[in-house]
């Protein structure tokens, strides 16, 4: 269904991002079915650094995100490049989907426990303030008891700033629908939920530990029911992660703008604050 792999150039792309920020956008959101991929079909080599480098060009562009990097595919230039470009925001998307070696590779993915706990470890000593994202699959067709304890470990050592996770989901002819050792809907719901509770526990504390810092906020909106405005720092992504929300007593910030914003409180994983 998706075909191969089309990379387009990377003046095409600045070409669209610069007519974007001349029409007023100051988020640029970099996302492909595997974005660490760009570049190797036009230009034999993997290219992602030398894009971001050349979109953090743009004068009026604040933020650029990516989004969908794979594990296998994150080399150390890329690492040095969103560290050292202050328009990269420090949030990184890994599509893990699991940390078991076995399963992976019946998923046709690489990697294992100790290989992905290095290159998260490897991120965060290079990127002390990164936001790490993730997805998981529970009771993906032969996951054992055992496999799934692996999981859950996993996800309590590493504490994900964003994740979630899934129940796997039978697609009518897909390789892993043919696959035996199918798993009941009970276990693949309870075993999702067991990782959702423990991320639960994981996001709330974050959220906590926010409290008394002042961060920067990009304004989506107000919230006429709860009676104040709502926005993202640099580790939400839209639609997919949480909000800030925060009052502001004297200037009405404008939808779009970057306002500071000093955390008081958290209502569940969203800090909740007031505008400086």
């Amino acid at each position: 269904i998706r075909g191969r792999y089309r990379s387009r150039t990377i003046e095409n792309l600045v070409k669209e991002a610069q007519w974007l920020c001349d029409g007023g956008v100051r988020e640029l959101i970099l996302i492909a079915q595997d974005t660490s991929y760009y570049g190797n079909d036009i230009y034999g080599k993997p290219a992602l650094p030398k894009l971001l480098e050349e979109l953090c060009k743009i004068d009026k562009l604040k933020w650029i995100r990516v989004l969908y990097c794979y594990p296998e595919r994150i080399t150390d230039e890329l690492i040095d490049t969103i560290a050292n470009e202050d328009k990269i925001v420090k949030y990184l998307d890994l599509p893990l989907q699991h940390c078991n070696k076995d399963l992976l590779k019946v998923m046709n993915r690489k990697g294992s426990y100790e290989e992905l706990s290095t290159l998260i470890g490897k991120l965060r000593n290079k990127i002390p303030d990164i936001t790490l994202r993730s997805t998981f699959i529970t009771g993906f067709p032969g996951e054992t008891e055992k496999q799934f304890e692996e999981l859950s470990k996993f996800v309590d050592e590493i504490k994900f700033n964003r994740m979630g996770c899934f129940p796997y989901s039978k697609e009518e002819n897909t390789p892993a629908a043919k696959l035996p050792d199918q798993i009941d809907e009970d276990i693949k719901l309870r075993r999702a939920e067991i990782i959702t509770e423990q991320q639960q526990f994981i996001m709330e504390q974050y959220a906590e530990d926010m409290l008394g810092d002042e961060v920067e906020v990009l304004v989506e909106g107000y919230d006429r029911y709860a009676e104040c405005y709502f926005g993202r720092t640099a580790g939400d992504c839209p639609e997919v992660d949480g909000n800030v929300f925060f009052t502001a007593s004297e200037v009405k910030p404008a939808v779009g703008s970057f306002v500071k914003v000093k955390i008081t409180d958290s209502l569940g994983i969203d800090p909740v604050g007031e505008m400086i």
